[in-house]
């Protein structure tokens, strides 16, 4: 029934939200080819690594649905939904981070695999942590408290991660390749939890059955 699903999906996006994060997100990246600027490898870094929290914050919102408590009782699991979302987004998110890296002056550009690595492992935390937010409560638009918690955990990491994890170092530092072994760690994690999340808790799924069954 996915391919069914295609279109009623792609309209109930949350397309302002992806469009604004996007949009954010290319202009930050774009500021050092307008401004005529060249910045330093760590400038360039921490500039993308702004970029990349920034369209994560954009997929905090890819699991919001006003018409989740109508569409729980259909015979389509809500992981295939929830999976048809992902599938629809991916290719684009691909594309704007494709435009990110080309926009960043290639003379201090990090390496760009285990940016795009630290990039992913982020998009992914945002679409676990909105599941779980699904998971765990009723409401239809759990975006902005996930986006906010994603927000703030960004803050934070820096500061409570374990030295020894090198999640944040330099593209020069040595620690590079073993810290974006931790970053690809976090990001099958954060996968692995994201699908957990995904099926309709027997217990709610029954009460909206009965009720979607019961006599108005």
């Amino acid at each position: 029934m996915a391919p069914e699903l295609v279109g009623p999906v792609w309209r109930t996006l949350p397309w302002r939200a992806l469009a604004a994060a996007g949009t954010l997100g290319l202009l930050v990246a774009a500021t050092p080819l307008v401004t005529g600027g060249e910045p330093a490898p760590w400038q360039t870094l921490l500039l993308l690594r702004g970029v990349a929290l920034i369209g994560a914050l954009g997929l905090a919102f890819l699991l919001d649905d006003p018409a989740r408590h109508l569409t729980a009782p259909l015979p389509t699991p809500r992981p295939v939904r929830q999976a048809l979302r992902v599938v629809l987004v991916a290719p684009l998110a691909a594309l704007w981070w494709t435009a990110v890296l080309l926009l960043t002056p290639s003379a201090s550009r990090p390496p760009v695999g285990g940016v795009t690595l630290e990039a992913a492992a982020v998009g992914v935390l945002a679409l676990a942590a909105a599941a779980l937010a699904v998971r765990l409560t009723d409401e239809a638009r759990p975006g902005p408290f996930v986006a906010s918690s994603l927000l703030l955990t960004a803050v934070l990491a820096p500061l409570l991660a374990p030295e020894g994890w090198a999640l944040f170092v330099q593209g020069d530092d040595p620690r590079w390749s073993a810290g974006h072994d931790r970053w690809a760690v976090l990001a099958v994690a954060a996968a692995v939890v994201g699908a957990l999340c995904g099926p309709e808790p027997l217990g709610r799924a029954g009460r909206r059955i009965r009720g979607a069954g019961a006599p108005v």
